[in-house]
């Protein structure tokens, strides 16, 4: 896997690359919503709440699908507030490696599914022990 991160003549980043180029198999994760395990939603209020069981719900998804948050090539977060984007950042720098960070969009959404979600994010990862 090879991080683009700022190509010459790009744009500053915070904390993601411009591209990332990879070989093997793609795991695609579905958005990943603030549910625990049970069903129930986590931290209505809580936008840093949200976003860590949005990233448990990530690790859980692509270790099943013989990947990890280290072989994420790209995320789209959806977010209903753009307020909520400080406590996104301090969550993913926590979980991410700042040093091979995976392509990013971001979104500023009118709503997701349920009204107390305040966050959804979706990836692209390589699963290197798939084959």
């Amino acid at each position: 896997m090879e991080h683009f991160i700022r190509p010459e003549g790009s744009p500053p980043v915070n904390n993601y690359s411009h591209a990332v180029s990879f070989t093997g198999p793609m795991v695609v994760v579905s958005g990943q919503v603030p549910v625990d395990g049970d069903g129930n939603p986590v931290g209505k209020e809580d936008a840093e709440a949200q976003v860590r069981q949005v990233y448990a719900n990530l690790i859980t998804a692509l270790e099943a699908a013989g990947s990890g948050l280290e072989h994420v090539v790209k995320l789209t977060v959806y977010l209903t507030d753009l307020d909520d984007l400080a406590a996104f950042r301090t969550v993913r720098d926590e979980y991410q490696d700042a040093e091979h960070p995976p392509a990013c969009s971001l979104v500023r959404v009118a709503g997701l599914v349920h009204p107390d979600f305040r966050i959804e994010v979706d990836a692209l990862a390589v699963a290197p022990s798939a084959g």
